[in-house]
């Protein structure tokens, strides 16, 4: 619900920002941003019945997501314990960093940034890629809201283990899965590496984008299994919501194919997910 509460407050940005135009560069812009919020919430819809169209390598890529989630759920308790002893050696800037841009308020400022100058400057690559994130963190947004009530999972900090589950208590202490900080900075983090080519820039992307979720670890407010369904959460949101807006706008940000698969590793000791973009 905060989610939703703050793409409106945005929105009336918008809206007042478009106000403050003369009236040829208002009418222009008010046709785009009019356009713009039919299509953030149309890709939501889109991006909430796309397992209904799912076919067989979906399923097996949802499988695979879900057994890595058991297997990391099944040492939560350690993972959770060794991560948390590392806090101490991590810098302060980066576990505050961790906090701050996984924050609802903080997100959406970020991604109305790059809507505005797009909008601003009536460039269409821009706008495309702030309803993107836009669109994406309000669906993965409202998403893991709905599943954090129903799941009802106790974090580390309550101290009563990895395996307890008390569906829809209204105490925050049974909101651990999954994590929103993680699912709305790696959201934003995926869906700007779409905008380049070389898979070095899209992995220091992807890693500062996991930093939110690593630091919810340190803090005992998520487990692992917690902070790698949220990724998944993301990379499923982008990916739909990406390939529906192509049909929406004329300016693409790079001519790569957008073919996503993962591989689960299993070995002697390794346990491991590979991505292949």
């Amino acid at each position: 619900m905060k989610q939703i509460l703050m793409l409106l407050l945005f929105l009336s940005s918008l809206h007042t920002i478009g106000q403050e135009k003369d009236t040829i560069s208002h009418d222009k812009r008010w046709n785009m941003f009019t356009y713009d919020l039919g299509n953030v919430f149309k890709s939501m819809g889109h991006s909430y019945t796309r397992p209904l169209h799912w076919q067989g390598q979906q399923f097996l890529t949802f499988g695979a997501v879900i057994a890595g989630t058991g297997a990391l759920y099944a040492i939560d308790d350690n993972t959770s314990r060794f991560i948390r002893n590392q806090q101490e050696g991590v810098p302060k800037l980066i576990r505050e960093y961790g906090e701050f841009y996984g924050n609802p308020e903080n997100n959406y400022m970020a991604t109305a940034g790059v809507y505005l100058t797009g909008l601003a400057l009536k460039n269409e690559k821009l706008r495309r890629t702030g309803v993107l994130l836009i669109a994406s963190a309000s669906s993965s947004g409202l998403l893991q809201q709905v599943l954090k009530s129903a799941v009802g999972r106790a974090r580390p900090v309550a101290d009563l283990g990895k395996d307890t589950f008390d569906p829809f208590n209204p105490s925050r202490n049974f909101h651990s899965f999954p994590s929103g900080h993680t699912t709305l900075a790696f959201t934003n983090a995926y869906a700007i590496a779409k905008q380049f080519k070389s898979p070095w820039i899209k992995a220091g992307i992807y890693s500062v984008g996991l930093i939110p979720g690593i630091s919810r670890i340190w803090d005992g407010q998520h487990w692992l299994s917690d902070v790698a369904i949220s990724v998944a959460i993301s990379i499923f949101t982008v990916e739909s919501i990406d390939r529906y807006l192509d049909a929406k706008y004329d300016e693409k940000y790079n001519d790569q194919t957008k073919d996503v698969s993962w591989d689960l590793n299993f070995g002697p000791g390794t346990m491991g997910v590979t991505l292949r973009f």
